[in-house]
């Protein structure tokens, strides 16, 4: 059965949801869709991506009953699943919420918006612009932390590296030149 599109009310009732049925600490980092509406740069996400780390336990009994009851779409995917972890992402992963034992952040934005420009999808074009005008990301940092990830790329081999290079140069021009327009 396909799922409905979410909105941020239905994403805060899935971190309630999960919060609830938790039997141990944990931290859930949401990532794109998710972050997108929570913070109102979009309206809508088709999958709330989120990313278990520390992995509360009971989660996925309650991540089952939440696709259930809200009729929505979890998936398991991160940055990290698709580029090389960047250093101190968990740092610079801002803090949404807590309920019961876990803890709700937004995965951190320079990871995400580095694996929506080497997706490359023109959503994900639209969502790097976002995160530059609500100044979510800085572009001169966002190119230090690609350069900080680029030898790990060899780990990676549907990863072309010079052309996500073009793309990272391309997507900080571009929120240098809407911020200044």
């Amino acid at each position: 059965m396909p799922r409905e599109v979410s909105d941020a009310s239905k994403v805060r009732a899935l971190m309630r949801l999960l919060g609830e049925q938790a039997k141990s600490p944990g931290r859930i980092y949401l990532v794109g869709g998710a972050s997108a509406v929570l913070i109102g740069w979009r309206a809508t996400t088709v999958d709330v991506d989120i990313k278990l780390a520390p992995e509360p336990s009971g989660v996925f009994a309650a991540i089952a009953d939440a696709k259930a009851q809200l009729n929505i779409n979890v998936e398991l995917a991160a940055p990290d699943d698709f580029i090389p972890a960047l250093p101190g992402w968990e740092t610079r992963s801002s803090h949404v919420a807590r309920h019961g034992l876990v803890e709700f952040f937004h995965y951190d934005f320079y990871a995400q918006a580095l694996a929506k420009i080497e997706r490359g999808h023109d959503l994900d074009w639209r969502d790097v612009e976002a995160m530059g005008r609500l100044r979510l990301i800085v572009p001169e940092r966002l190119a230090e932390l690609f350069l900080a990830i680029e030898p790990g790329l060899e780990r990676y081999p549907a990863i072309d590296p010079a052309s996500f290079r073009r793309r990272v140069r391309a997507a900080t021009k571009a929120i240098v030149r809407k911020s200044q327009g």
